[in-house]
C-alpha cells in the first residue's frame, strides 16, 4: 500500500514539473472553481508537499528527474528558438513569391488582361472550419478581398492578419486586421485578440441583423429606431476580445468567452498557416482533403 502511495505520488510530482502553459484569467477562474483545486497559484506549494510525503530516498531520485527536466526544457527553449528564426528567415524568402500573386490575382500588371475574380473568397470558403462561418451577405463584401498578409508580433508574441479590400459599398475601411497577442511557454495562449472596428455604412453592417418590429394597430406612427442582434458572420473576427479579470464574469460567461476565443484563434491560425501560404490550393479545391482533423493534430 505505501509502495502505491509512492508511486502515486511520485507521478503526480513528475506531471507538475512538466506543466509550463499559463492560462489567461478567465481560464484561471474556471479552474480555481473546480473543488477548490488551482493548478496555477498552487503548484509550488503542491510540490513542496507532495515532496515531504516522499521517502528520503525517493525524494533525492525525484530531484535527479527534475534536474534532468530543467536540461530538458533548456534544450527544447533553444530549438523554439531556431525554429523561429528559421520561419523568420523563410517569411522573408515567401514574399517575392507573395507579391507575384498578388500581381496575378489583382490585374496589376498591363500584359495582364484580366484578374482572377473572387480568388481569395473562394480560398476561404473551401476550407471547411472558415466556411461555417461565413454568410451569404459576407460572400458579397469577400469579393472586395484582393490581398491578405501575415506578420509577426515582436518575437513569439504573436501575430497580425491583414485583409486589404477595394473600395466596396459595405464598409470604409481599406485595411482590416487582426492581431493575436499570446504568451510564450513552450507553446503559445493566446490573451488577447484586438481587431480594427469596422466603419460600415448605414444599413450595411453585416454582424447584426435588423429586427422587425410589428406596429401596434391602435399606431399609425412607426417606429424608427429599428432593433438590431449579433448574428453569423466573418467579419466577427474582427471584434477585439481580451480575457477579463476574474471579478468581471461569472463561470458561464467566462466559459463562453474562452469558447469564442479559442474559436478565434483557431481561424487565424488556418488563415495564417494554411490558406495564406496555400491559396491557390484552395482556391482550386485542391487542399480540401487537409480539413480541421488534421488541422488539430498538427499537420499544417
Amino acid at each position: 500500500m505505501q509502495h502505491e502511495f509512492v508511486i502515486e505520488n511520485l507521478i503526480c510530482i513528475i506531471k507538475l514539473s512538466r506543466l509550463r502553459i499559463i492560462q489567461p484569467a478567465f481560464v484561471r477562474k474556471i479552474s480555481s472553481n473546480k473543488n477548490g483545486l488551482n493548478i496555477i497559484y498552487s503548484t509550488g506549494t503542491r510540490h513542496r508537499k507532495k515532496l515531504q510525503k516522499l521517502p528520503p530516498d525517493v525524494r533525492k531520485l525525484v530531484d535527479v528527474l527534475r534536474e534532468i527536466q530543467a536540461q530538458h526544457d533548456y534544450l527544447e527553449s533553444n530549438f523554439f528558438k531556431e525554429r523561429a528564426a528559421l520561419e523568420a528567415r523563410y517569411q522573408k524568402l515567401y514574399q517575392p513569391l507573395y507579391a507575384k500573386r498578388y500581381r496575378i490575382v489583382n490585374q496589376v500588371d498591363e500584359d495582364e488582361k484580366a484578374g482572377v475574380p473572387d480568388f481569395w473568397l473562394t480560398a476561404l470558403k473551401n476550407n471547411e472550419v472558415v466556411a461555417g462561418e461565413l454568410s451569404e451577405h459576407d460572400q458579397d463584401a469577400l469579393k472586395f478581398l484582393k490581398e491578405i498578409k501575415s506578420s509577426e508580433v515582436e518575437y513569439r508574441k504573436g501575430f497580425r492578419l491583414e485583409f486589404h479590400f477595394d473600395p466596396n459599398p459595405f464598409f470604409k475601411n481599406c485595411v482590416l486586421t487582426k492581431t493575436y497577442r499570446t504568451v510564450d511557454e513552450g507553446e503559445p495562449v493566446v490573451e488577447r485578440a484586438i481587431g480594427t472596428k469596422i466603419e460600415w455604412f448605414p444599413g450595411k453592417n453585416l454582424t447584426h441583423k435588423i429586427l422587425k418590429n410589428k406596429p401596434r394597430k391602435w399606431s399609425k406612427i412607426i417606429n424608427l429606431l429599428a432593433k438590431t442582434e449579433e448574428c453569423k458572420s466573418f467579419f466577427n473576427l474582427f471584434s477585439t476580445r481580451r480575457a477579463p479579470e476574474d471579478k468581471d464574469l461569472d463561470d458561464d460567461a467566462a466559459q463562453k468567452l474562452q469558447h469564442l476565443m479559442v474559436r478565434d484563434y483557431e481561424i487565424g491560425l488556418i488563415i495564417r498557416d494554411k490558406i495564406l501560404p496555400h491559396a491557390v490550393s484552395w482556391f482550386m479545391g485542391e487542399d480540401t482533403c487537409y480539413n480541421v482533423l488534421s488541422f488539430r493534430k498538427g499537420k499544417l
